[in-house]
């Protein structure tokens, strides 16, 4: 028994707890045994496909310890930090790295172990709430609320995008290791062995090095210890300075890798939200709208708690337009906010654990909320994967205070289980959505409708795709479709390079080679370095050229364009071919000779390369030549000049 505390008796809790504590966990392996034929997804490439740390598997942990999260995918030092801050998140890249050694590519074994870990979170979140010991000396009431807390917070479909994207592991850890330190500092408050403490900070600690978020539990565990043990300043200050140990640990080491910069916001669209585009320049969001902004976020996590509905992978600009601090919606948000800070302090002694539910809210979610430092966009799904436990706790206090009011129990208990069985049968179709990159970005496209990034992605999804179509009327819809979203994505961002280097692809396929030229021209406008659009304007140029030559007979347009295309690309026979065709025709013979010579040298075992050479120098009367060009030409071919 703990020491100067009246607990209810540990056979007595242990009785109810030891057939509830396995519901939460089961239905965690339920409702999520949809996701594990499923593909990597979204990040997936970030940590482990496209990662040459991770690649490596055991032999990459060095590197992965050393560098930033995203060092493996840039695979260069400058890129590393293209969001800002940088990201230091190693544990969960360690872990896809042993199980690359053990397993290789196979995501089957990463959506497991998403499913496991995230079953083990709902054990322990068990724990935790019975540890809290909310109703004293009510056993039965403390496992009811614990197994309601476990069950709405493993089927919330806001859940989703952590659990079904492998890459969504950092958070589950995260969580799970500081839900692990906040039972282990209780342990230790009530039973005064160093053991507990111990575990508590090698928890911490690794619950840092999972993410960042961790850090807030440096002000969620005093609050613990102030509302439900009713711990001293003296006492709680020795437990938060024992914490400040792992992390000052964890910093030294992220600092040391990383820097000191926590990081200014981009001057980019899509890693900050709190730009806009005027006249082609980006320029920042007046205070004003930037706090508005932040507002209407913020109120978006309040209806996705309740309210999940419809969920998206990307909330990018513009899935928000630009708003005032005067607009009605952004004040009512405010004023909703401002009530429930009230309510936190004035409720800290009568009503503890409300006031512990809207402390927990908004002390997690300030680390993403934009309000601390940037985090790249609006908001995220997953970054409700930490404060959405005080949702789970007020709505599972909500249902025992009903359950103790008659006779409120059974209309309590109707709510509560129709709301667990819709918030199930949603995560279960939820999860559908993330069987691929197609099919999440197709999907979420009709729900982020002014998302310039999602736009894109559909549009780059479809036309991935089309190329693996074999039915030419399907094929020409989805290019047709892609064109759409990419047009509109640009839009929207104007600026978006990415965007504009897909539309020339879209334009390519679509056979519509004069426009592909536009596109990449102005992806190379807005960055000359764009070595994708350097090499696609260079195809682009040469088939725009033929068309040109071939259909429209504009023997010198057809020159220009390809002239612009060797000056970019050296090693494309095609090229050199049709420009010494387009001399040839336009009675240049000089100039077809010197075209064909150079296609020649890029493929001297090509009888047809011969032939080409071999008719440019008997139309220019140089017949002695010619005739040595069909020879070897008919040596490698003897049908050569036949065709």
């Amino acid at each position: 028994m703990p020491k100067g505390r009246s607990h209810i008796s540990q056979d007595t809790l242990l009785n109810y707890s030891k057939w509830f504590i396995w519901i939460a966990p089961l239905l965690a392996v339920l409702l999520y045994a949809n996701t594990l034929g499923h593909s990597y997804t979204q990040d997936d490439a970030i940590v482990i496909t496209d990662n040459m740390h991770t690649q490596k598997g055991i032999a990459g942990i060095p590197e992965i310890l050393a560098k930033d999260t995203f060092h493996g995918f840039f695979k260069v030092d400058g890129k590393a930090n293209l969001v800002s801050g940088g990201r230091y998140r190693p544990l969960s890249l360690v872990m896809f790295a042993i199980e690359y050694q053990f397993f290789g590519e196979k995501p089957f074994i990463g959506h497991l172990f998403n499913v496991l870990w995230y079953a083990l979170l709902a054990f322990f979140i068990f724990r935790f709430i019975i540890l809290l010991d909310i109703f004293q000396k009510e056993a039965y009431h403390n496992a009811l609320l614990a197994t309601a807390v476990a069950c709405l917070y493993v089927a919330h479909p806001i859940h989703t995008e952590v659990v079904a994207n492998i890459k969504g592991r950092d958070e589950i850890i995260c969580l799970l290791l500081s839900v692990i330190t906040a039972i282990q500092v209780l342990k230790y408050v009530d039973y005064k062995r160093v053991i507990h403490l111990v575990i508590a900070l090698c928890s911490f600690f690794l619950a840092l090095m999972s993410k960042e978020n961790a850090i807030t539990y440096l002000a969620v565990i005093p609050i613990i210890l102030w509302f439900f043990r009713k711990l001293n300043l003296k006492n709680i200050i020795g437990v938060f300075a024992s914490l400040l140990i792992p992390t000052i640990a964890f910093l030294v080491i992220r600092f040391s890798i990383l820097g000191m910069d926590l990081g200014s916001a981009p001057i980019e669209l899509m890693n900050n939200p709190f730009i806009k585009v005027v006249d082609g320049v980006y320029i920042d969001f007046t205070t004003s709208e930037k706090i508005a902004s932040i507002l209407s976020g913020l109120g978006k996590y309040i209806q996705l708690l309740i309210f999940p509905h419809p969920l998206t992978h990307d909330y990018y600009p513009r899935y928000f337009n630009i708003v005032g601090l005067m607009d009605i919606k952004v004040i009512a948000i405010g004023l909703i906010y401002i009530a429930a800070i009230v309510a936190m302090l004035k409720y800290w002694k009568s009503k503890p654990a409300i006031s512990f539910c809207l402390f927990y809210f908004m002390s997690t979610l300030s680390i993403v909320s934009n309000i601390v430092f940037p985090v790249g966009t609006h908001l995220s799904e997953r970054f409700l994967f930490m404060p959405s436990l005080a949702y789970s706790l007020a709505s599972g206090l909500l249902l025992i205070w009903m359950i103790k009011n008659r006779p409120w129990d059974k209309i309590a208990l109707t709510i509560f289980l129709l709301t667990t069985l819709l918030y199930s049968v949603k995560t279960i179709s939820r999860n559908l959505t993330w069987k691929n990159d197609f099919t999440l970005f197709t999907t979420d496209v009709h729900t982020s409708t002014n998302s310039a990034k999602v736009l894109n992605a559909a549009g780059g999804a479809l036309v991935t795709e089309s190329a693996n179509e074999s039915n030419e009327r399907k094929k020409q819809q989805m290019l047709i479709e892609a064109d759409g979203y990419l047009k509109r994505a640009i839009s929207i961002h104007p600026n978006y390079k990415n965007a504009h280097l897909l539309l020339g692809n879209t334009s390519y396929y679509l056979k519509k080679y004069e426009e592909a030229v536009n596109h990449y021209e102005r992806a190379l406008q807005l960055d000359p370095s764009y070595q994708d659009a350097m090499n696609n304007l260079a195809v682009a140029l040469r088939d725009a050229g033929r068309i040109r030559g071939e259909q429209k007979n504009d023997l010198q347009g057809a020159i220009r364009y390809l002239e612009r295309a060797e000056q970019i690309s050296k090693n494309d026979y095609e090229i050199y071919r049709l420009l010494g065709v387009a001399y040839g025709v336009s009675q240049n013979h000089i100039k077809a000779i010197e075209y064909f010579k150079a296609a020649l040298n890029l493929q001297p075992d090509l009888a047809a390369a011969y032939r080409n050479l071999g008719t440019a120098y008997k139309n220019a009367g140089d017949e002695e030549n010619a005739q040595v060009n069909f020879q070897k030409a008919q040596s490698i071919d003897p049908n050569a000049l036949q065709n």
